[in-house]
């Protein structure tokens, strides 16, 4: 019986003419049962429906099941090793059993571009084809083109060491630019997908393998783009030479009791058009970067009992167009760059309407919070900003020269300058 269903799995997710759902994902289904189909599949290293312990054995999963129209795939103990990202897809919810279900990213490949990668090619020539192979994944960028610039994409066809790609370049990926391909790419990856769930999994970036640090446009443990109304649910993300958990242009998404350690870049980044997420409960350690990034237009945001603490840039970071956000109940604690800080943008595009209560912010270096740039409408309310003694946190609340109307009240400030207004007197 395991045998048969995993045959009819992998069939039906590649077969022309396979069964999918008629009313699933429609606005207005028949019924409820219509609009939420119930596809259940294990997947596992055995006793199983699926048996296998690499991202072909999940992907199929959820191919199966997001095919007809969602549902659950459950993935058992175990660690299963990540050669392309795992894509998931609309309505399927990727449950592991905690701490015991582990993807882990396979070692990187990397060689220079031996020609051009032209705007909307889906292709590459690499000058070392080695561990480059058909369904693995790859991520192409240059020295400037990187960002959104670069692409993650699928290995399909090859020849020598010309390789056919599942997405074309977003820009010319130049050889005179350093253009280079290498076997990088999220471990979760979601695209153009709504109402998706990943939970009680870890997530393991091999960051000792993987040496090229690709920042989190493209790339990080967990990465959703286009992905609305998603969830991210008790995931460990640790060890990415990138972002531990970002979410692009994402309307939505909630990211709730996630632990994301050690990574390069930053640790929680809602980005790029993300309107109304929300991130509860989680924690950010000892990443490279800030430990929360809220990205460009970030609207309507709730950050709300997060623990950011030891990361290599700000606690907190929030600027350019990140207005009418809410943060509340975190503590921001011995980060390296300073605890929560409002970037320098200029009026139109500065953080705007900003409520900061209920935060611990201690021990940080230099300061605890900096308004910076033209922000208006700031509320820094019942908060405890201090430093216990350690001489870090020097300033406890910065204004900077360009800042609009802050709203100070009832704080709790320990620091050996409690407040630095550097606004002219007839603005404060």
């Amino acid at each position: 019986m395991k045998n048969s269903l995993s045959v009819l799995v992998v069939a039906s997710f590649l077969a022309p003419g396979a069964a999918v759902a008629d009313q699933a994902g429609r606005k207005h289904a028949e019924n409820e049962l219509h609009a939420r189909p119930a596809v259940h599949v294990t997947v596992g290293v055995r006793d199983a429906d699926i048996i296998g312990s690499d991202n072909r054995a999940l992907q199929a999963a959820v191919d199966y099941v997001g095919n007809l129209g969602g549902g659950l795939v459950e993935i058992g103990p175990g660690e299963y090793l990540m050669r392309d990202s795992l894509h998931v897809r609309s309505r399927v919810t990727v449950r592991g059993a905690g701490e015991k279900t582990v993807l882990k990213k396979a070692r990187e490949h990397r060689s220079p571009l031996a020609a051009d990668g032209d705007f909307g090619e889906a292709a590459i020539t690499v000058q070392n084809p080695e561990g480059f192979d058909i369904g693995g994944g790859v991520y192409v960028a240059s020295k400037t083109h990187r960002n959104f610039l670069g692409v993650c994409a699928t290995i399909l066809n090859s020849r020598d060491n010309y390789f056919t790609l599942s997405r074309p370049m977003n820009a010319d990926v130049l050889m005179s630019d350093g253009g280079f391909a290498a076997t990088i790419f999220p471990v979760i990856s979601g695209h153009a997908l709504e109402d998706a769930c990943v939970e009680n999994l870890v997530v393991d970036g091999n960051r000792a393998e993987n040496p090229t640090v690709v920042d989190g446009c493209r790339t990080a443990g967990i990465f959703l783009y286009r992905g609305d109304h998603c969830l991210i649910r008790n995931c460990f993300v640790r060890d990415c030479n990138s972002d531990g958990i970002s979410f692009q242009q994402s309307s939505d998404v909630e990211v709730d009791g996630c632990v994301v350690e050690r990574c390069a870049g930053f640790g929680l980044h809602p980005g790029s058009g993300s309107q109304r997420p929300t991130v509860r409960n989680c924690r950010a350690i000892a990443n490279g970067e800030d430990g929360f990034f809220f990205c460009w237009r970030v609207r309507g945001g709730v950050a709300e009992d997060n623990w950011l603490e030891r990361n290599g840039g700000h606690g907190m970071s929030i600027g350019h167009k990140d207005s009418d956000n809410v943060v509340r109940g975190n503590t921001v604690i011995g980060n390296k760059l300073g605890g929560v800080y409002w970037r320098p943008e200029t009026e139109p595009m500065a953080a705007h309407r900003v409520t900061f209560e209920n935060n611990e912010v201690r021990d940080n270096e230099g300061w605890g919070l900096f308004v910076d740039g033209a922000t208006d409408g700031t509320i820094i309310r019942k908060n405890v900003i201090e430093d216990t003694g350690a001489g870090r946190q020097t300033t406890g609340i910065r204004i900077g020269a360009a800042a609009g109307s802050v709203v100070l009240e009832g704080n709790t400030i320990t620091a050996r300058l409690p407040l630095q207004d550097d606004r002219p007197a007839d603005r404060r």
